[in-house]
């Protein structure tokens, strides 16, 4: 039986059953994302405050270490590559990124894998062993540092070398990669405190951004809008309409003066008649100058003669 309220309808209810369980999805959605996050930086904070490499990582290595060095990271698939032509690359830095980027299996362009073989990472430098020989880059010499964005590749620029090299790694390797790069160069620096000032104030950020569990709704709350199929956009939309058709109509029908509805209406409708036809062209008319008269000199006209009759006798 459907629930009904105090006015006896029920659209209410499923108005706020609807609403709540939409708002309720975003939460968890948010929710979720938001502990995803929390744990990885608090597990990142963990690992900068209590790692420090060990000796026995480098047990079996063809690699000979250095009294106090010590082995922070290994992987067996990495590729050496390097770039014939760029620019100076920025200075190495400690910075951890809050947002890791996603990145995909390709080889940027201009990039050329030159060999492959074990990596090894430890507190003063990374080192390749590859099917070529030895590539080692040392936290003392290195000028630059960059990660790529969208791939798997880590540059790096030393003082003894003239083309920039780096390592092309596995996707699922990278963001560990780049971490402990980060603790290996902040410890041969003596800056490790840097780096875990900085993720304290990661996690301070990250917690004042968790995603509040939204109020529940109540059937009283909702509005007669919600019963239209667009709810309030369609009363706005209708209340648009309802403003601008009148003024196109008034535009397009000026206003009558007054009086002349009831005028026309007494007036009987007159019979259409066909307009009269156009009045032919009048003919043109030339009008000619009116000659000047002028005075002549008077002639004598012969008179006539008449015969003289004889006197009487």
């Amino acid at each position: 039986m459907a629930m009904t309220d105090s006015t006896g309808s029920t659209w209410r209810y499923r108005w706020a059953h609807r609403q709540n369980d939409r708002r309720q999805r975003a939460f968890r959605l948010a929710d979720e994302a938001w502990r995803r996050r929390d744990d990885e930086l608090r597990r990142l904070r963990t690992l900068a405050g209590s790692f420090h490499g060990s000796v026995e990582a480098g047990a079996g290595l063809p690699i000979e270490l250095a009294p106090g060095e010590v082995v922070f990271w290994t992987l067996p698939a990495a590729q050496l590559v390097e770039v014939r032509h760029t620019a100076v690359l920025p200075a190495p830095e400690l910075s951890v990124d809050p947002e890791p980027p996603v990145v995909r299996p390709r080889r940027p362009e201009g990039v050329k894998v030159v060999d492959a073989g074990l990596a090894v990472l430890t507190n003063r430098r990374l080192v390749l062993l590859g099917g070529r020989g030895r590539r080692d880059w040392t936290y003392g010499r290195m000028t630059g540092l960059s990660h790529d964005p969208g791939a798997p590749v880590t540059l790096i620029q030393v003082l003894d070398r003239r083309r920039t090299s780096g390592l092309l790694l596995p996707t699922g390797a990278v963001a560990d990669f780049r971490f402990k790069l980060t603790l290996a160069f902040a410890d041969a620096i003596e800056q490790r405190a840097a780096v875990v000032a900085q993720l304290d104030e990661l996690i301070a950020e990250h917690e004042a951004v968790r995603p509040a569990r939204p109020a529940v709704l109540t059937p009283a709350q909702a509005r007669v809008s919600a019963l239209l199929p667009g709810g309030r956009r369609t009363v706005a939309v209708g209340a648009a309409l309802a403003l601008i058709v009148p003024a196109m109509l008034f535009e397009s029908d000026p206003p009558v003066r007054p009086g002349s509805d009831v005028a026309s209406a007494a007036t009987p409708a007159a019979t259409a008649t066909p307009p009269p036809p156009p009045p032919p062209p009048a003919p043109a008319v030339q009008v000619k100058p009116k000659p000047q008269r002028t005075r002549t000199a008077p002639t004598t006209t012969p008179s006539r003669k008449t015969t003289p009759q004889p006197a009487a006798a």
